[in-house]
């Protein structure tokens, strides 16, 4: 997979701006706050429709502006794509594939494929387990595009139940507690939404358990490779519903359960308190949890051991290598780490790198690359 170019129009602090990547390796440089993140996170959103540093269109649009446009040309082993994803602030979007719009995200999805690797990564250790989820989810989306779709229907289905959820709390509270509400129409109401949280709610679990499947051996190998040997990383999957036979209407009756037992909970916080919104992945070294134990040189090569595996089973899936989008983050790797990054690309891998320097780099890195000059949201070659 190769990026060929990236055409950015009122997108963040570039007013317009049209690079031609001529390498394997793309290191851009420059101080901070010049847009070399910018640059990353426009062929972020291509691959994921979305953007790991903001979650509103309208922050993404040049000041001024109404509209925002990121366009590229893919190579890929068996065709070439041309993309393009137009941003407004009023949050539509419109996407384009070779010529053509596309109404549905899962038929855009996985035309471009990356692994992003930025200093931001170690919340995947020491932030809170969203940070988890967030990470698995993105990735399965690039893995199977219509996981977007579904755990989009999801979120709605949560948003509507807990809607009703706090409708609920809101009447007890107007009643002070006088009034013992009828919970037997409040169940038949909530039945319908119980219904489809345990159908979509399955299709959610699943599919995490599965890739966490896949690529915890591969981690675990990798982790293995940069220790030395010294430490056994494993990655567990703590769903909020324990479920222990993939069969999808067994998982569902679990969830029903479930939620049928923690009914007067909900009732009382006005939220949903059962379902894969609140699950947990969990990390240890050597049986101990990393998010509180693990020191930071232990949760860098976490972190770096989870991004050659997200590297290796993306290339395993679709058959050619993904891009890898380093984001001010080889300069907090040491000698050791950055020579298993090195020697798990290859040069296999096409590769960006954004840094304010040079000289903390492995030689062999920056030779052969193409370097980039970032400055106020302008390219130049260098």
């Amino acid at each position: 997979m190769y990026l060929k170019n990236l055409n950015l129009y009122s997108f963040r602090n570039y007013h317009q701006q049209e690079i031609q990547f001529d390498a394997a390796k793309i290191i851009l440089i420059g101080n901070n706050a010049q847009g070399k993140s910018n640059l990353l996170e426009a062929i972020e959103l291509l691959s994921i429709l979305k953007s790991h540093r903001c979650s509103q269109d309208k922050y993404l649009i040049e000041e001024n502006e109404l509209t925002a446009q990121i366009q590229a040309n893919v190579e890929r082993k068996l065709s070439d794509y041309k993309l393009s994803l137009t941003l407004r602030r009023n949050g539509r979007r419109t996407l384009n594939l070779n010529g053509e719009n596309i109404k549905r995200n899962a038929d855009f999805l996985g035309s471009l494929n990356m692994v992003f690797f930025s200093s931001l990564d170690l919340d995947l250790v020491r932030g809170g387990p969203e940070y988890r989820r967030n990470w698995v989810d993105n990735l399965l989306i690039q893995l199977e595009p219509i996981y977007d779709h579904i755990l989009k229907q999801y979120f709605q289905i949560l948003r509507q139940r807990n809607a009703l959820l706090k409708t609920f709390k809101k009447e007890d509270n107007e009643l002070n507690n006088t009034v013992i509400k009828n919970t037997s129409d409040r169940d038949l109401q909530l039945k319908v939404w119980d219904e489809k949280l345990a159908e979509m709610g399955t299709r959610v679990t699943r599919r995490r358990a599965r890739v966490l499947k896949r690529i915890s051996p591969l981690a675990h190998e990798w982790h293995s490779k940069i220790s030395s040997k010294t430490e056994n990383l494993q990655i567990n999957y703590s769903p909020n519903i324990n479920w222990y036979k993939d069969d999808p209407i067994e998982i569902q009756n679990t969830i029903k359960d479930k939620i049928q037992h923690r009914r007067m909970a909900e009732l009382n916080l006005g939220s949903t308190v059962v379902g894969p919104h609140r699950d947990e992945i969990e990390f240890t070294i050597n049986d101990t949890p990393t998010r509180s134990y693990g020191s930071q040189g232990q949760q860098r090569t976490l972190v770096l051991a989870l991004k050659l595996a997200e590297l290796q089973l993306i290339e395993q899936v679709i058959n050619e290598p993904p891009l890898l989008l380093l984001d001010d983050v080889l300069a907090e790797l040491d000698c050791q780490r950055q020579h298993h990054l090195l020697d798990a690309l290859g040069g296999r891998f096409q590769t960006f790198i954004t840094t304010t320097h040079l000289n903390s780099f492995d030689h062999n890195l920056w030779e052969n690359s193409q370097v980039l000059k970032v400055e106020k949201g302008y390219v130049s070659q260098v």
